[in-house]
């Protein structure tokens, strides 16, 4: 399920990059390399699982799936978070930059 969930937002945010100009300036490049980074490391942990668990792997416990679907949810959160500080931090628009200047 965290495979799934990553690989789908991966290819989402990869589409959104490269149909879009305005998200390759609002780097949305780099929330692609954080999802297909997750996407490659939960299909390490698949192949790792199966090899312990064998064809089990493939009917997992509805618990499980639950934790599993938190687990994915919340790395494609954090991945957001990251992002909008990072949009934060490089304000590709200045509009940060210029919200401080009014207040000042």
């Amino acid at each position: 399920m965290t495979l799934l969930i990553a690989v789908l937002a991966a290819v989402t945010s990869t589409a959104v990059w490269y149909s879009s100009r305005t998200a390759r300036e609002m780097k949305v490049g780099v929330l692609c390399w954080m999802f297909w980074g997750a996407s490659l490391m939960w299909l390490g942990d698949a192949i790792v699982e199966y090899m312990e668990l064998g064809p089990a792997y493939f009917t997992p416990e509805p618990l499980d799936m639950l934790n599993d679907l938190f687990l994915g949810l919340s790395v494609v959160a954090l991945a957001l978070v990251v992002w909008v500080v990072l949009l934060l931090v490089k304000d590709p628009k200045g509009v940060v930059r210029s919200q401080l200047r009014k207040k000042n």
